[in-house]
């Protein structure tokens, strides 16, 4: 397997652990996502992920994009260790709270959305960087709530055993504090992460870790 990644894409973070949980070894290809104006927009790379963006992995001839849609396709082929519960109803618990993530707080905070605002929209830096805060902020106070309240979430959002859901928060939380962001008000998220940022499979996932990191 090929993953086309960029290290701090927090997208292709989730998909890193989750290759590192599977215990999978694959190829680590960097796509920059600043230098020659953004190496994920060049046409030969978008003839392998139209969207431009990553990550994109590549196992055999087979070409997957999007992060949960990988996870899921690694959860299908490789089902040890197991990403989700067993129950359908933890099932919706885990993946409602991967989707709170990556579908209500990343899209609005990605790098290509901040890009637009402040080269198109002409959004000066400290707006800019206001709606950054707004928006993880609004999503981290809802997601908060729900995990102090429920009764399954323990060391990480279910019970102590990795899941798609922790593989969402870890990232978020990692980009939440380059930002700068103050997450006091959000300890159980910020417990979840730092407990599994010192599982190896997390920790080698890192930004910090990866072949094109700066």
């Amino acid at each position: 397997m090929k993953l086309y990644s960029y290290f701090r894409s927090s997208a292709a973070y989730r998909v890193r652990i989750a290759l590192n949980l599977k215990g999978l070894g694959y190829e680590y290809e960097g796509v920059h996502l600043l230098r020659e104006g953004g190496q994920q927009l060049k046409p030969e790379y978008r003839a392998l992920n139209p969207d431009g963006i990553v990550p994109t992995l590549v196992d055999g001839a087979d070409v997957l994009t999007q992060s949960l849609s990988i996870i899921e396709y690694l959860e299908e082929t490789h089902p040890q260790p197991p990403l989700l519960p067993e129950r359908p109803v933890d099932r919706a618990f885990v993946r409602s709270v991967a989707l709170q993530v990556a579908c209500e707080i990343h899209p609005l905070d990605n790098l290509r959305v901040l890009k637009y605002l402040k080269h198109e929209v002409k959004t000066p830096d400290d707006v800019k960087d206001a709606w950054y805060r707004h928006w993880v902020e609004a999503g981290f106070e809802s997601l908060e709530k729900r995990l102090a309240r429920d009764e399954r979430v323990g060391a990480l959002t279910f019970g102590d055993t990795p899941t798609v859901a922790d593989l969402c928060i870890v990232p978020q939380v990692f980009n939440a504090r380059r930002f700068g962001i103050d997450l006091n008000a959000y300890p159980t998220i910020t417990r979840i992460a730092d407990h599994a940022g010192q599982i190896d499979a997390f920790a080698r996932a890192a930004p910090g870790q990866q072949p094109d990191a700066e």
